[in-house]
This record gives structure tokens, C-alpha cells and sequence, in this order.
């Protein structure tokens, strides 16, 4: 069963880094969701996979676009969480120009994706286990807006439907 409107957010390890060695990004550290979100406003949207088309080109550039607005509006943070690992997102982050400005957070055994209800397996399409298109409004750790997309859609999970849903 999917998480819902009043639920707690469920613990899970995560993983980010924001620094860079020459060539890759530095050993992701190890980061409780719960203890990440207590006391904080937080959106979080969730995605299919680092560098995929969609992910890339709109839900990413549009949260960068759209964090000032965001912030205006008393969020604290906006993490991205993605079944990829946190190098994966460190670098995917880096490229579009999201990283110090959205937590690029990697999920890689998707145990936060599984905890929510979230998780969807395209396996037929060579993709593996994967996280559905979605963003939750979470204020210390109590889930106060949810949007989860259709298969294939990309319509209620971008950062202008959130910022509607905090007016």
C-alpha cells in the first residue's frame, strides 16, 4: 500500500556526496531519511532513474528553476531520490547543475522506495526495479501533500504543482 496523507515518512538509509575527487565523485555518506527530515519542511520527488529523458530534461531543471519560489514559501530542503546509487546521483547532480541546490540522494537497494509503496518494477523494459514519478510535501516527517503519477505521465509531480499546493 502506497504511504498517504498523514503518514509518517519511513526510515531508510540513503546516500549522497557533494564533493568530487579528479575524476568521480568522493564516498557517498550513509543518511537516515527520518532523521534528515525531523524539524524541517522538505519537498520530495521521486524519479525513474538518473539520466533518463524526462528526469533529466523537466522534473530536475525544474525544481532547480523553481527552488527560490519554494523556499519563499517555507521549504527548507528539496531532495531527489532515485534507485541509483549516490555516485550516480553526485554526477547526475553535478551535470545539471542541481548539485548544493537539491539533494541528489541515491537509493540504491530502494528501501525507501520499497517503505513508501512506491517502487515499480520495469524489468520488461530492461530497467529493473525503479522508483515511481512522484513528490510528497513532508513536514517534520508527517506526510502533508502527496502526488504520485500515472505510468508514463509527468503531470502532477513537477515543481510548479507543488508550489499550487503550498499556496
Amino acid at each position: 500500500m502506497p504511504i498517504a496523507i498523514g503518514s509518517q515518512l519511513p526510515d531508510a538509509t540513503l546516500y549522497e556526496t557533494t564533493e568530487f575527487g579528479e575524476a568521480c565523485p568522493l564516498r557517498p555518506a550513509k543518511l537516515s531519511a527520518a532523521a534528515l527530515a525531523k524539524g524541517k519542511t522538505i519537498v520530495i520527488f521521486g524519479l525513474p532513474g538518473a539520466y533518463t529523458p524526462t528526469c533529466s530534461a523537466k522534473h530536475v531543471p525544474g525544481y532547480v528553476e523553481q527552488l527560490p519560489a519554494l523556499k519563499a514559501k517555507g521549504v527548507d530542503e528539496v531532495w531527489c531520490i532515485a534507485v541509483n546509487d549516490g555516485y550516480v546521483m553526485a554526477a547526475w547532480g553535478k551535470e545539471l547543475k542541481a548539485l548544493g541546490k537539491v539533494r541528489m540522494l541515491g537509493d540504491g537497494s530502494a528501501e525507501l522506495t520499497k517503505k513508501l509503496g512506491l517502487e515499480d518494477d520495469i524489468t520488461a523494459g530492461g530497467m529493473g526495479l525503479r522508483c515511481k514519478r512522484f513528490s510528497m510535501l513532508v513536514k517534520d516527517g508527517v506526510v502533508k501533500q502527496l502526488n504520485v503519477e500515472p505510468p508514463g505521465k509527468f503531470e502532477v509531480s513537477d515543481a510548479l504543482t507543488m508550489l499550487k499546493q503550498l499556496a
